[in-house]
């Protein structure tokens, strides 16, 4: 009589499931309180997860060289003049992330805002058109003629840095066109562009009000995403982690507010800057859209392979970087209260790529969020304001901004060995 071993092995479920389950270490961490979190942390720092941990640590040491040098450095006024000046560089900087990261990069930007504000100076003053009319079309523009740099590389095969430095100079040459012989035109600065820099939401329950909702929308977000990866059975972040999140994000919040409203109050081109900070962290992170962005960023080859229409993504993605360069381009115009011939020039193109590079949007493409766009340019303008409070030269800011903007790179392609070594990369 014959025997079928595979019948009448004994196997015990229990002893079976134990076996074959594996437990992510990372799920461990709640169940070791301090210790484990330093653990993570040193983790994350093994395998080259540093975030945003550099720049914020850069942001703390600028703020105390500034004040320690000159208690006007952080007066409610400087505050207030340092969120409205960067939004501009900032929005810029939201496009040019896009950009980045599908690993390539727009030279154009600068010469599109200067565009930008052109149109609707001469759209708005000379031909007399409706402020807000023009605005549009200023604004669609920047989207068509990043549309045609995402044509010719992504269709052509140019490479998008020889495409968009010749649209540096076309776009350049256009703008001056555009302005005539006089090279500038003066805007209303009770119009609409005017306003985007000069009015504050005076109520001190604006500011308030709007960091409330910052910190309970962020918890709420937070917490929901626990829930469902819980749910899922997948890592996720454990309760006193949000909670600590969310008070470090409260106290900066409502010190923000009070700053604001020691001065003249809310500034509306900072909430305009944050919608949009939020808008497109949306599109990137819960989008299929997004997460086409960072596929090619990834491997290009794989996303083809996936299905991804990659001519359209690039296309699209270009076409956005000049949406936004037209955007900031409205907002230089307004703190101007002008369009004139140096829109758009001088060191403009060199902050908008350093803001985003600076805070935590790789070069080489796959990694950064939209946030960093903050992060960057909060530092790039901080310095510029620490030093014009010193009295010091352009030339020297200069340096300094280049100095960190190298960190930076260095940074950054040190983590990337790291993730390699680490296998993560």
């Amino acid at each position: 009589m014959t025997t079928d071993k595979t019948s009448t092995a004994v196997v015990n479920p229990e002893a079976a499931k134990g076996a074959d389950t594996v437990v992510d270490p990372r799920l461990l961490v709640r169940e070791q309180g301090l210790g484990g979190y330093i653990t993570e942390f040193k983790r994350k720092m093994r395998g080259g997860d540093l975030g945003s941990i550099p720049v914020i640590i850069g942001l703390i040491i600028i703020c105390v060289v500034f004040q320690s040098l000159n208690s006007e450095f952080l007066s409610a006024k400087n505050v207030s003049d340092i969120a409205v000046t960067m939004v501009a560089t900032g929005m810029m900087a939201v496009g040019i992330i896009f950009v980045l990261l599908l690993g390539e990069i727009d030279l154009s930007v600068g010469s599109v805002s200067g565009v930008s504000g052109a149109v609707v100076a001469v759209l708005s003053v000379t031909h007399g058109m409706n402020e807000w009319l023009a605005i549009l079309v200023a604004v669609l523009s920047g989207a068509v003629i990043g549309a045609i740099h995402g044509f010719f590389f992504a269709r052509i095969g140019a490479p998008a840095f020889a495409v968009t430095l010749a649209g540096l100079l076309f776009w350049l040459g256009f703008m001056l066109q555009l302005l005539g012989d006089t090279g500038t035109i003066n805007l209303d600065s009770d119009g609409v562009v005017g306003n985007l820099t000069t009015y504050y939401f005076s109520d001190v329950a604006a500011a308030y009000g709007l960091a409330a909702v910052a910190v309970v929308a962020y918890f709420l977000s937070a917490f929901l995403d626990t829930r469902r990866r819980e749910a899922a059975g997948i890592p996720a972040r454990p309760l006193v982690d949000i909670v600590v999140r969310t008070v470090a994000l409260a106290v900066f919040a409502f010190g923000a507010a009070f700053m604001f409203n020691q001065y003249r109050g809310l500034p509306l081109a900072l909430v305009l800057f944050l919608i949009v900070l939020v808008g497109t962290d949306f599109v990137l992170r819960r989008t299929s859209y997004g997460r086409k962005i960072f596929a090619l960023g990834g491997s290009v080859e794989a996303s083809r392979r996936a299905g991804i229409n990659v001519t359209a993504i690039r296309v699209s993605v270009f076409s956005i970087a000049g949406t936004f360069a037209a955007i900031g381009g409205l907002f230089w115009a307004s703190k101007i209260a002008a369009a004139n011939q140096g829109s758009g020039a001088g060191d403009l193109l060199m902050n908008v790529i350093a803001a985003a590079v600076i805070g935590g949007t790789s070069l080489f493409g796959g990694r950064g969020r939209t946030w960093n766009a903050l992060l960057g340019v909060m530092v790039i303008v901080s310095i510029q304001y620490g030093l014009a409070l010193e009295g010091i030269a352009t030339p020297i800011n200069y340096m300094i901004t280049g100095a960190v903007l190298l960190i930076t790179v260095v940074i950054d392609s040190i983590t990337r060995k790291t993730q390699k070594t680490a296998g993560r990369a």
